[in-house]
């Protein structure tokens, strides 16, 4: 099969080209000058127009956790549910986490995940691994891990009892990482001090989903994360903060990238557009926005933009973990610890960062970049993801950038009875997704199929100095 996409504009990280894009199979056939009249593209099996719009690389979510077990319940959203809001959205590949169970191995674990997802995807996926029990066992098999295309491992500063490494199963990880080139990436938050501050908060009777956030305060990421950049320098070990979400943090992380060190973070668009006030809803409601990290004050926000613009963030993914406020926050109604910990996303990731661009906080390109280009560099597939190149996967999203639309969980496709975004007015929207040369996305209508998508085995982080 051959498409052609005519008459658009096509955005890089590089910039952007008006250009028409020629399709062959599951591949990027050309890149071609508007108007050329090479005899293959008067014989596209499909043709679309788009005129006024923008042509970009399929976007890549570097954080989901589809079907993940968390506090004696599961999120809601399948591979199959997920990966079809993931597509409506934009979005042609997802990086979810395998995770491993106390006494039990990663390889698995890894089978385990594989038998979720395998038929089930209707977009590309890969997997990272969370790694909660270090032992001996475990640390070997981080290399057979990297042999079977899983190349960054996941570990926990929060969650005693659950995920929580101490600095010393840490320091071990890191150094197995270092000898195999492997990243390790960091949920940094001091666990063991905000464990105190719950217990205090409950024993007072402050039991609202508000002292969530007041609980888990910005100082105690900060203090993590620099604890996490100093083992990973000890170990010379490459680290990735995972969503970012205070001021405090992004300080240590971009002192430690103005040395050199290799340290990469991400943050994630509750952090950008939600703040402390949505925890603090009455009636409960707040318990929609318990995530962690917590939704912080405005002004950390803003600290977040900037460090978008400077690359000391470097890409943009959801945390997507959904939980139906009915029956599933409702766990917490008079105990805000427990309340399971996430916000639905997977469908708006790629809106909600445009909005930066009409809003004048990030540029077009930067877009693309850190919701595409640079998760592909990241998590070793560029080029044939994150581009719109010869050779590269025709993932391509046909963008109209002057469409509005509200958010509302009546029109989202995610399997959850709310949205964190309810009636936020977007401008822009998408218009085709298409994965692998297959039209998935058109017309406001699905046309992918689970089983489409494809397990990817994932090379090295391409930005290892």
């Amino acid at each position: 099969m051959t498409l052609l996409i005519v008459g658009g504009t096509v955005v890089t990280a590089e910039g952007t080209l008006n250009a028409d894009v020629f399709v062959e199979g599951d591949k990027i056939a050309a890149v071609l000058a508007r108007e050329s009249d090479l005899p293959d593209l008067g014989r596209a099996d499909q043709v679309i127009d788009a005129t006024d719009m923008y042509v970009i690389p399929g976007g890549i979510d570097g954080h989901t956790h589809m079907e993940m077990p968390f506090g004696g319940t599961f999120s809601v959203d399948t591979f199959e549910t997920g990966t079809k809001a993931a597509a409506w959205g934009g979005t042609t590949t997802i990086i979810d986490f395998a995770v491993q169970a106390k006494g039990t191995s990663l390889l698995a674990t890894l089978d385990k995940w594989h038998e979720k997802a395998d038929g089930n995807c209707a977009i590309d996926y890969g997997f990272h691994m969370i790694v909660s029990d270090v032992n001996d066992a475990t640390l070997k098999e981080m290399e057979a891990c990297i042999g079977a295309g899983v190349t960054s491992f996941k570990m926990f500063m929060a969650y005693p009892g659950v995920f929580y490494a101490t600095d010393g199963e840490i320091l071990l990880a890191m150094q197995q990482a270092s000898r195999t080139g492997a990243m390790i990436m960091m949920h940094a938050e001091n666990g063991i001090a905000i464990d105190q501050l719950v217990l205090q908060a409950l024993a007072a009777g402050r039991t609202d989903p508000v002292h969530h956030g007041l609980t888990r305060p910005p100082e105690l990421e900060g203090e993590a994360t620099s604890r996490a950049i100093t083992l990973a320098k000890v170990a010379d070990c490459p680290l990735y903060i995972v969503h970012l979400s205070a001021a405090h943090a992004l300080a240590a992380v971009a002192e430690a990238r103005d040395t050199g060190q290799n340290v990469f973070a991400e943050t994630c668009p509750q952090y950008l557009y939600l703040s402390l006030d949505d925890l603090a809803r009455p009636d409960f409601e707040g318990a929609k926005y318990v995530c962690s990290p917590p939704l912080r004050t405005p002004d950390h926000s803003a600290a977040l933009w900037r460090g978008l613009r400077t690359n000391d963030l470097s890409v943009v993914s959801t945390d997507h973990c959904p939980f139906c406020f009915k029956e599933q926050k409702e766990l917490g109604r008079a105990d805000f610890s427990k309340i399971p910990n996430g916000i639905p996303g997977v469908e708006h990731r790629m809106d909600l960062l445009h909005q930066g661009v009409v809003a004048g906080e990030i540029t077009l390109q930067r877009w693309v970049e850190t919701c595409s280009t640079t998760p592909a560099r990241m998590f070793g597939l560029y080029p044939r993801k994150g581009t719109i190149a010869p050779g590269a996967d025709a993932d391509i999203v046909i963008y109209d950038p002057a469409a509005t639309q509200t958010l509302s969980v009546a029109t989202h496709h995610m399997n959850v009875d709310y949205s964190a975004y309810e009636g936020m007015e977007i401008t822009g929207k998408v218009v085709a997704t298409v994965s692998r040369g297959r039209v998935v996305v058109a017309d406001g209508e699905f046309r992918g199929s689970p089983g489409h998508g494809s397990f990817l085995p994932r090379d090295l982080n391409q930005y290892l100095a």
